[in-house]
């Protein structure tokens, strides 16, 4: 067997053993195969995906830098890869760099013009700035690319839902909930507009939606229990608020508004209980019951 064909086939083996750690959860053990592989890589290109993988792991299990490192070597052997300023805009974005993760995103898309993640990144940081008309044209510009991301159409319609545009928005939501019906930020940002249109019904009908889809998301819970607390529907609110605390026990905002319809239906003592849950999971709390005129009379 010659030389070239073994090295083929260790390193084919070394990847095997890449993917079967990789699922058994092994990272370092899946991280030190590849390094073994990228011994027997004689093809450039194969070299940088390999490469590319590395940095991913190790920024899978936190170590940074020693991904920033390998991405750019990547850039010093390639230096148009647009995969690799990615890499680098991601880990600046996640260690909350925005302006230069904004950098390295522009690059990427200045070696590659279709890369939609790239776009999507640049949005994300635009609307973070409030700087929303920007993020709403960035975010056009995935969706020329990727023309079914469901995400983005969502992302739009919440920008619009804040500009107060609310037939846009709506168009936006709808859009996205076409192509993925179980996307439920979807279903509960239609649920947000739908409320501002004023269609109460349906507005409760698509948080009942997105609670079925996921039932962990407490703003499905409050703000359909905000509907029936401003109809005065107290044991509405708190069969609603209860639901949402059973599946989110720790989320201090329900505990807070159920302690608020306890109070409004006269039940002293359950408010209290609720109300020092709320306490408990965030202080703050106590500062904003005292100056609540649905929380004064508990207390009396």
């Amino acid at each position: 067997m010659g030389k070239g064909l073994k090295d083929d086939n260790r390193k084919r083996n070394y990847l095997l053993l890449v993917e079967s750690f990789y699922d058994e959860g092994k990272i370092d053990k899946a991280l030190e195969f590849y390094k073994k592989s990228l011994k027997f890589v004689k093809d450039k290109n194969e070299k940088i995906d390999l490469m590319l993988n590395i940095a991913l792991l190790n920024d899978e299990i936190g170590d940074k830098q020693e991904a920033l490192k390998i991405y750019h070597e990547i850039i010093n052997n390639e230096p148009k890869y647009a995969g690799a300023y990615y890499g680098i805009a991601i880990i600046y974005d996640d260690l909350g760099d925005k302006e230069k993760a904004l950098d390295y995103f522009y690059k990427a898309i200045e070696w590659d013009p279709y890369y939609d993640r790239a776009y999507f990144y640049v949005a994300n940081i635009f609307d973070e700035w409030g700087e929303k008309h920007k993020a709403l044209e960035y975010y056009q510009k995935v969706i020329k690319i990727k023309q079914d991301d469901y995400i983005a159409f969502n992302n739009m319609g919440a920008i619009y839902e804040e500009l107060k545009e609310y037939n846009k928005a709506l168009d936006m939501v709808n859009k996205s909930i076409a192509i993925s019906l179980n996307y439920f930020k979807s279903l509960f940002n239609k649920g947000v507009i739908l409320k501002h249109l004023g269609n109460e019904e349906e507005a409760i009908y698509f948080y009942n939606k997105s609670i079925d889809v996921n039932p962990h998301y407490p703003y499905s819970y409050l703000n359909k229990s905000v509907i029936y607390i401003e109809r005065g529907d107290f044991s509405n609110a708190i069969e609603v608020l209860t639901l949402g605390i059973n599946k989110n026990p720790d989320t201090g905002f329900l505990y807070y508004n159920r302690a608020c319809s306890y109070g409004k239906t006269g039940q002293k003592e359950l408010a209290r209980e609720d109300l020092n849950k709320a306490i408990e999971l965030y202080p703050r709390f106590r500062e904003i019951s005292k100056t609540d005129s649905d929380l004064a009379h508990v207390f009396n």
